[in-house]
């Protein structure tokens, strides 16, 4: 359920009364019964919250919630829209509990609601966020973050549009100094993979120049040509439908009318400015190169929002949607 103090809560309860998540998958909560109860309350809906010892007692429905207790009585205590250890210690022990049940095969998916750094980092818990904890967790190097949108009016492409990061979680500067050719290509062929999966033929996949009008030919920089470059050109050769690269102002737009299934973005901003653009609400987060199936809301815990009753519930409704529609490919290939 992500950090109490935010509105990871609001967003799971609030998507519980969605029919299309329960003609999508079995869900239930891992967190504290309580804080689901709480948000049930605030939102006013008759929908029964049932305390469970293990994934098998687990009966969902529209009008119950199942949830799984892994926390202590302190995440009760969390003052709402506040960066308190606690919060972050919750945040932890609830994902760490649910990957845990992903990883031995009990859950087919984990979706996650949104922590808050600081309070994971205040907590003692020194990640730069969700994708990190749990590629250390699943014991992974190669991962990436991906974010996802479906078929909608804001796209003209059959099957969405994915963008994936080669850096993630980190300045600028050191973003750019950190760019190599293996990262781009090992990114290019996570992301093409799982579009290939979702779109069920080889995806189009576009990757982003680093500098404006991607370097000019060198007047403004030369990583497309040093760095960037040999990337496509490799990923090409080993049979991907790949361009690059190319100015990202340009190829975004060129994305959404429907010439690529998927971008490859240098750095969080290139790609999640974009993306939030288009929409923001109905954007999914996907852990790439996991053993296990993971998705999250786009969104952070908008403490500005957080425990008023007034929390955007699409990306959580997606982002399920899109959990069980993952672990249905991933079972078929099995």
């Amino acid at each position: 359920m992500g950090d109490p103090a935010g509105i990871g809560p609001e967003t799971i309860v609030g998507a519980w009364a969605d029919a299309s998540i329960h003609a999508t998958c079995r869900p239930l909560v891992v967190g504290h019964p309580q804080l689901v109860e709480r948000a049930v309350g605030l939102l006013g809906l008759a929908i029964r919250v049932e305390e469970i010892g293990s994934v098998a007692q687990a009966h969902p429905s529209p009008e119950v919630i199942p949830c799984l207790r892994v926390l202590s009585d302190d995440a009760l205590h969390v003052p709402a829209a506040t960066v308190d250890a606690r919060g972050g210690q919750a945040a932890y022990e609830g994902l760490v509990a649910a990957a845990r049940l992903a990883l031995a095969g009990e859950v087919d998916a984990l979706t996650t609601g949104p922590l808050h750094k600081a309070a994971l980092w205040k907590a003692g818990h020194h990640y730069p966020g969700h994708t990190e904890l749990l590629a250390e967790l699943c014991q992974v190097d190669d991962f990436a973050m991906m974010l996802y949108l479906g078929q909608g009016d804001e796209l003209r492409s059959p099957a969405g549009l994915a963008v994936v990061h080669v850096t993630l979680h980190m300045a600028l500067a050191k973003a750019v100094a950190a760019l190599n050719t293996e990262e781009i290509l090992r990114k290019t062929k996570l992301v093409a993979q799982v579009m290939q999966g979702i779109k069920g033929e080889s995806p189009r996949v576009g990757v982003c120049a680093l500098n404006p009008h991607g370097g000019e030919e060198g007047l403004f920089g030369n990583e497309e040509s040093t760095i960037i470059r040999p990337a496509v050109d490799r990923a090409r050769d080993e049979g991907l439908l790949v361009e690059g690269p190319l100015p990202a102002d340009t190829l975004f737009g060129r994305a959404r009318d429907g010439a690529y299934d998927a971008v490859v973005a240098m750095y969080h901003d290139q790609g999640h400015i974009a993306i939030k653009l288009l929409a923001m609400h109905r954007a999914v987060n996907v852990t790439l190169g996991l053993p296990i199936v993971r998705t999250s809301v786009a969104h952070g815990t908008a403490f500005d929002l957080a425990w008023q009753g007034r929390a955007e519930t699409a990306g959580m409704v997606a982002a399920l949607q899109l959990a069980g529609r993952l672990a249905q490919a991933r079972q078929a290939t099995v």
